[in-house]
């Protein structure tokens, strides 16, 4: 051994060079890539130049399979009682050094404090999801109803919209939570799920194996090939009370001055419709009001307050079809109230 050191230190000038490194990605170097690496090894004996020696070594890349779910915007999405098509929004980012699929699915949360705040109480029904066509804002004659995210390239991210209906009768405040899980499934055939991925079980192959690297999401755990985020509705109601009084104007035998509800006399109605405070305006709010048998509107307006909770003032807009008076109260914003009045004479 000591011979052969001194042979090659006095005899030989070696010279070693390593070949063939791959393009760098964010995402590694992409699964299934060979990397070649080839040595050559130049050396003289006395002065000549010997033929050179060669080596050559070829392995394949793994897939390391990690991605991320997120919520789009750091608020919940406000919806009203019945809405349809209630949209919240969600990017899937494949992080892997591998073009994949990811499978999708949605979890409606049991109770328990909400992402944004407040407690779930309720469930969303008829979710839907919706790729984005780019823009980054839902349109359901633009965007693209799909089940599954279908061959996402490395170190790129979808948009996906969570599209549900509300139902009626929530309050304001309520709250649903709901959950975006994403499985990493086998890309490489455009218009096809590809099957869910497993980790290589035991040693490294001379395959591409396949190594789960993901970190825990909301409701998932680390490498597990599956990554899940949490978003939320929240309800914001209107809350109609409505009152109706009736006060005497005049009789035919006193006139203005202590009158009594007699018959010829005038009565005005005053329907007042109030709406809480803390919650959402009401808009077109329709009031039908059929007259008693016994009274006749006396034909001097239909008045509309939308300016103040009084019975006076306001715009003749009311109408009166057949007994029944009706009109439209354009919106009572919240903390408000708004009247609809008229007079009748008692028969």
């Amino acid at each position: 051994m000591k011979t052969m050191t001194k042979f090659l230190a006095a005899a030989s000038a070696i010279a070693l060079t390593a070949l063939g490194s791959g393009p760098a990605f964010a995402a590694g170097t992409a699964a299934g890539s060979n990397i070649v690496n080839n040595v050559v090894v130049n050396y003289n004996v006395g002065a000549v130049a010997q033929t050179a020696i060669n080596a050559s070594n070829t392995f394949v890349v793994d897939r390391k399979i990690t991605l991320t779910v997120a919520p789009v915007g750091t608020t919940t999405t406000n919806v009203s009682p019945g809405q349809m098509a209630a949209v919240t929004t969600f990017t899937v980012t494949n992080t892997s050094n591998a073009t994949l699929d990811f499978g999708l699915s949605l979890a409606q949360q049991v109770g328990g404090a909400a992402p944004h705040g407040g407690t779930d109480n309720f469930d969303v029904t008829s979710p839907i999801f919706y790729l984005d066509n780019g823009d980054g804002t839902f349109n359901a004659a633009t965007d693209t109803v799909i089940t599954y995210l279908d061959e996402v390239a490395a170190d790129s991210s979808k948009t996906v919209f969570v599209v549900v209906n509300i139902p009626i009768g929530r309050a304001t405040n309520d709250v649903a939570a709901v959950t975006l899980t994403a499985q990493a499934d086998n890309g490489g055939t455009a218009g096809s799920q590809g099957a869910v991925l497993t980790e290589t079980v035991g040693a490294n192959t001379a395959l591409m194996d396949t190594v789960f690297a993901d970190t825990a999401g909301a409701t998932d755990a680390a490498r597990d090939g599956l990554f899940s985020a949490k978003n939320d509705y929240t309800v914001s109601a209107a809350a109609l009370s409505v009152t109706k009084t009736a006060t005497i104007v005049s009789d035919p035998l006193n006139g203005t001055t202590n009158p009594k509800m007699i018959p010829g006399a005038v009565v005005s109605y005053c329907i007042l419709v109030s709406n809480a405070a803390g919650g959402a305006d009401a808009s077109g709010v329709a009031i039908s009001d059929p007259l008693p048998s016994q009274t006749t509107y006396d034909g001097t307006g239909i008045f509309i307050n939308s300016t103040a909770g009084t019975c006076s003032g306001g715009t003749n807009s009311g109408t009166i079809a057949g007994t029944t008076v009706s009109g439209t109260i354009s919106t009572v914003p919240a903390g408000t109230t708004r009247t609809l009045y008229f007079r009748t004479t008692i028969n």
